[in-house]
């Protein structure tokens, strides 16, 4: 596929709703059980791990475990998806994700939990996260094809705050009616509907029309900067993973992890109720934003890369406001056109890299941009909690949020900049 055909795609039109695909039906509801279930865990082991150990250094751990994988192993899992089956790689996580509730389930029977298993577990877990995710998406666009692409992954970004929202409500509730044990071996029923639904889903490498692409080994680190030198011949797609990369470096989820400093500070009634609705405040943004672009489609937003670079900024600036205010009211307005453009933001970034990536390498690019959105992640608690604890958490994350408004601001510029540039005649 040529820049110039990439670039093209970038702007191809939504035919209709991925929901009126049977196939990709099934795929968002395993997908949102699945998604449920990795929070259903996170819930349990956690509580469970804190009651036992009361150890910060275990919960740093945990943030550290969940994302580090994406960093060190997104390109890696990409490249398998270029040589092999996505059904079975996205198996194989489900089947590690299993495996940790499992034994999460086997030390709470025996009462022998030690802070080096949970420390295994959890990197299982994170494991796991890097095969289903990179997978998932290779996935989507055989299901539904380029046309119906950017509303699947706006509904699959949807289905995740959906998972979010719903998997610490189920969790704490089986918790409670059944005990932390059983509910982790509840929690394992959850990931099979996905499991089972691809023994046989007709999608993947062994059902495409087109001809087969070129083998290329995985050759781990030496496949990070080949990837790389492939992607910087398509501005667009260099552009995008640079953004997320920001987003997740600068801003990602740890303005989350610091909202009960929040709460406390903006004092509005009891703390832990202040809490939960700044947390439902930003969840409920994203899920209006999924629910109105897929009503109205493409006819609402050009999908394209100024337009991630305007809704990045966005978000960036809403988030910098409910750092500064000081007003509930206005705090939670903020954070709930927070979540509008979060959501927005990444469904349209994911959406361009995955119409402008190559075929034969489109497994690799994703991991990249994976390795970019999700892999820095583990870096955000640097730039707003610790720089935070500093000086203030208003102040980092209002400071983190400027400094990500204004790499968004430098590449629109770029954007516009390489768009006004004349063309090079090719050379005799």
């Amino acid at each position: 596929m040529s820049p110039q055909t990439s670039a093209a795609a970038t702007t191809a039109p939504q035919v209709s709703s991925a929901l009126r695909i049977g196939g990709y039906r099934a795929h968002f509801f395993t997908y949102l059980f699945a998604m449920m279930a990795d929070n259903i865990e996170h819930v349990i082991s956690y509580w469970v791990s804190f009651q036992k150990f009361h150890s910060p250094a275990l919960g740093g751990f945990a943030v550290l475990s969940h994302w580090l994988p994406f960093l060190f192993f997104s390109v890696a899992v990409g490249a398998l998806n270029d040589r092999f089956d996505s059904r079975r790689l996205i198996q194989a996580g489900m089947v590690l994700f299993i495996t940790a509730s499992l034994g999460w389930g086997y030390f709470f029977v025996t009462g022998t939990l030690q802070m080096w298993h949970a420390m295994v577990l959890l990197t299982i877990h994170g494991c796991a996260g890097v095969l289903w995710q990179t997978s998932s998406q290779m996935l989507l666009y055989d299901i539904v094809g380029p046309a119906n692409l950017p509303s699947a992954v706006r509904l699959n970004a949807t289905a995740r705050y959906l998972g979010v929202l719903v998997g610490p409500a189920v969790g704490g509730a089986i918790m409670l009616a059944l005990g932390p044990t059983r509910a982790i071996f509840v929690n394992t029923v959850f990931y099979l509907p996905l499991l089972l639904w691809l023994v046989r889903a007709p999608y993947g490498r062994n059902f495409r029309k087109d001809a087969e692409p070129p083998k290329r080994a995985v050759r781990g680190l030496e496949d990070i900067r080949r990837t790389i030198g492939e992607v910087r011949a398509i501005p667009v797609l260099g552009i995008m993973i640079v953004l997320a990369g920001a987003a997740s470096f600068f801003i990602g989820n740890s303005y989350q992890a610091q909202m009960p400093s929040f709460a406390q500070d903006l004092g509005h009634g009891d703390p832990g109720t202040s809490y939960s609705m700044l947390l439902a405040a930003d969840a409920a943004g994203a899920l209006v934003a999924g629910f109105v672009l897929e009503a109205r489609g493409s006819g609402l937003l050009k999908t394209g890369p100024a337009s991630a670079a305007m809704l990045a900024t966005a978000w960036g600036l809403a988030l910098c406001g409910f750092a500064l205010v000081r007003s509930y009211p206005l705090a939670l307005a903020c954070l709930f056109t927070a979540g509008f453009f979060e959501l927005s933001t990444s469904s349209m970034t994911q959406t361009i890299v995955q119409m402008n990536a190559p075929g034969p390498i489109r497994g690799r690019v994703l991991g990249l941009f994976n390795m970019s959105a999700l892999g820095l992640r583990a870096f955000s608690g640097i730039t707003v909690g610790l720089v935070g604890s500093v000086t203030s958490v208003h102040a980092s994350l209002a400071g983190s949020t400027l400094v990500f408004a204004a790499v968004t601001t430098f590449l629109l510029l770029r954007l516009r900049a390489s768009a006004s540039a004349p063309a090079v005649p090719p050379g005799p």
